[in-house]
């Protein structure tokens, strides 16, 4: 354990970042989740609104340095690949 304040209040500052970032993260997952079920499913409307969320999400994340801007990068493309291929079968 640290004895200096400064390194406490530090401590407290990175798991609270730490947990925002966990935030971020498993919403993505979960976004995705969502979304490969609803193209399997072949629900066009629902499948375009949580697109638009998970990127909206993902560019926030990507905003605040949760994820790295090249990763948010290929999530975003992955998802859009994943919903035009729900659209053409």
């Amino acid at each position: 354990m640290a004895n200096i304040h400064s390194q406490k209040k530090r401590i407290l500052r990175s798991e609270r970042e730490r947990l925002e970032n966990r935030l971020y993260t498993s919403t993505i997952k979960t976004y995705f989740r969502r979304l490969e079920g609803l193209v399997e499913s072949g629900d066009g409307a629902a499948a375009e609104a949580t697109h638009r969320e998970l990127v909206s999400t993902i560019d926030k994340a990507v905003k605040r340095g949760s994820v790295h801007r090249n990763t948010g990068a290929h999530r975003k493309s992955r998802a859009a690949r994943l919903l035009a291929g729900g659209k053409a079968s």
